[in-house]
């Protein structure tokens, strides 16, 4: 049996080496500024830059978070979709205060977004859910995610069923799928350093505008 604790102990983390980050040269929004290090991330070879930690609270306040993959980013926030019928779609419709996380360890970088999440029009849904591959959009018409699965015979049943659906019928369109866009109030971005002292950068809104300040690490 492994000792877990001296997995972690042993395990190295922060090791480098890192690129460089000058906090007196960056752009007035941090649209840019996530941009630049998205670049960065798939030129150094970061494994699935686009995935994206969507962290929502339940209707008890409880905290919940899972990975997805963002969209597109643009001056009017980050995107990503999913069910609307989902564990995150009904805690959105609850809460739409959201918390993005994005981390690449390669380049030692994390972006953490807070925002709101808003719904977009049923025709970028639309467009969105018929860019998915075949397989994806046939589970998203099973509209079931997070339900409990008693047999998943069950499971590859229906999905075959759906699957001939798309193919009878390829412009399908799941009614519950959503394509969010979240507009950020407060963004962070945090470079590590090997020696620990990393650095922080946070932008806020306020008055129509971006602030940036320095925070300690």
């Amino acid at each position: 049996m492994y000792d877990i604790r001296q997995m972690i102990r042993k395990s190295k983390s922060l090791s480098g080496p890192f690129p460089s980050f000058n906090i007196n040269e960056v752009p007035e929004s941090p649209y840019e500024l996530f941009l630049e290090w998205f670049g960065d991330a798939v030129d150094q070879g970061v494994h699935e830059p686009h995935a994206m930690t969507l962290s929502t609270t339940d209707q008890n306040g409880f905290p919940d978070a899972r990975v997805l993959i963002i969209k597109d980013v643009d001056q009017d926030g980050w995107y990503f979709a999913s069910s609307s019928k989902s564990a995150k779609g009904k805690q959105m419709e609850l809460n739409p205060k959201v918390a993005l996380t994005f981390y690449w360890s390669l380049v030692g970088r994390q972006v953490r977004i807070r925002g709101k999440a808003f719904k977009m029009k049923k025709e970028m849904s639309a467009n969105d859910f018929l860019n998915r591959g075949m397989i994806a959009r046939a589970i998203a018409l099973l509209d079931k995610q997070s339900s409990v699965l008693n047999d998943p015979l069950e499971f590859e049943e229906q999905l075959t069923k759906e699957i001939i659906h798309l193919q009878q019928e390829p412009n399908t369109i799941s009614p519950s799928w959503t394509l969010y866009r979240v507009q950020a109030k407060e963004v962070e971005f945090w470079q590590a350093d090997k020696d620990r002292k990393h650095t922080r950068l946070q932008y806020t809104f306020d008055r129509d505008k971006w602030v940036t300040n320095l925070l300690w690490a």
